[in-house]
């Protein structure tokens, strides 16, 4: 089977304009709340960004929090995207939940967190994700899997489970919305979206074609 013969309907459900709320993070929560319920990884999201090269790239992270001033995710500051971070503090992220057929997109402004959020983040952390943390040289070559194996239980033999320092090289940033698209997949490719756009007097959103 060729690529162009794989396709599917998407017959899940519908979004109109009655379904909206007036702030998109209240929405977001509510599709989140039901993707929980459903999906497999539903706070996994794409993550793109740009750095001075010109060049975009896109991955995967996790979703940690969301509060009122945006979207929160961790990694190694040294990493390709936390270089890319620090040259263009601006970012995209896209949720796609293929059992709702439902997608979410956001754009906006992203900084490191406070030293202090990050370091009680990464205190939850199960041990051997922070043993993690500090083995891995995040997206530089590396000699093969045994070097990082024992670079961790180096580290293992340093530092005893619950006396892990947060690497000052890892931690929080958060992306501050402006701008916001729902998606939800419909017959025929006719789907529905709906895009908010923050300006100076709040929230107003608009629906596009598909």
């Amino acid at each position: 089977m060729s690529y162009r013969e794989m396709r599917r309907a998407y017959r899940q459900g519908s979004l109109d304009e009655r379904d909206l709320t007036p702030d998109p993070l209240e929405l977001f929560r509510a599709w989140m709340e039901r993707a929980r319920s459903v999906e497999l990884e539903p706070n996994a999201m794409a993550l793109a960004t740009v750095g001075a090269d010109g060049q975009p790239r896109v991955r995967f992270v996790l979703l940690k929090e969301l509060d009122a001033d945006g979207f929160v995710f961790f990694t190694n500051y040294a990493s390709r995207k936390g270089r890319d971070l620090a040259e263009v503090p601006r970012a995209s992220l896209a949720f796609w939940w293929p059992l709702l057929e439902r997608q979410v997109r956001v754009d906006g402004a992203v900084e490191r967190l406070a030293p202090a959020a990050s370091d009680a983040y990464f205190a939850s952390r199960p041990y051997g994700s922070q043993i993690g943390a500090w083995a891995s040289p995040q997206s530089e070559p590396i000699a093969g899997r045994e070097a990082l194996a024992r670079e961790a239980e180096r580290l293992r033999a340093r530092y005893p489970e619950g006396q892990v320092p947060r690497p000052e090289a890892w931690g929080g940033y958060r992306l501050g919305p402006t701008r916001m698209e729902f998606w939800q997949g419909r017959d025929d490719r006719l789907h529905d979206r709906f895009e908010y756009l923050l300006d100076e007097d709040g929230w107003r959103y608009r629906r596009l074609a598909p």
